[in-house]
């Protein structure tokens, strides 16, 4: 009943709440929009819509799953519409600098502290090839495999974010997989 106390809260814009939904979620939004959006200041940005929203929309949860469920939901949500609106510009613009001393990605495999400058450079290159690869994948293998590869979400939490089932899940993680080994396999071939 403890949540539903503090839904209740937010509901009655109460301003200790807001406070504690804050302490509670900032980190893991921020680290799952980094995980879509490479870039730190867009990721902050989205972050910040992400709360406006839960902060506009609190009244219209219905509690049918678990608060931090809604809040994943509308985070992946707004890292799709931000990602959408700079396709529509010029497809991968967001792909900025991934070697900022500051970008704080500590969940993902693909960055590591060496600050080699031949390292760094082979990283952020490899990085951006990465990412760009993920991109390329139909939007449910995308959601998908971000959320359980890079923010390191189960498949039940998946399931729960997309409102997929959880064969599903597994299919569209199969699915990706296969699609970036073969998408990274035939670019490692045409650089050599």
């Amino acid at each position: 009943m403890e949540e539903q106390d503090f839904i209740n809260d937010l509901r009655e814009g109460k301003q200790f709440a807001y406070g504690k939904l804050l302490d509670l979620f900032q980190q893991k939004v921020f680290a799952t929009c980094i995980s879509f959006v490479p870039n730190k200041e867009d990721a902050e940005d989205i972050a910040q819509d992400v709360f406006v929203e839960v902060f506009n929309a609190i009244h219209k949860f219905q509690g049918n799953s678990k608060l931090s469920t809604w809040i994943y939901r509308i985070t992946t949500n707004k890292c799709l519409e931000f990602i959408r609106k700079k396709n529509t510009k010029k497809r991968f613009a967001f792909l900025q600098s991934l070697t900022g001393n500051d970008i704080a990605i500590d969940k993902t495999n693909y960055f590591t502290e060496i600050n080699h400058p031949g390292i760094v450079l082979e990283q952020k290159e490899t990085s951006e090839t990465l990412f760009y690869a993920i991109n390329q994948l139909p939007e449910a293998q995308r959601i998908v495999f971000t959320l359980n590869k890079i923010d390191d979400k189960s498949y039940k939490e998946i399931s729960e974010i997309t409102d997929k089932s959880i064969s599903s899940i597994e299919s569209l993680l199969f699915r990706a997989k296969k699609n970036l080994q073969v998408s990274l396999e035939h670019f490692y071939k045409n650089e050599k």
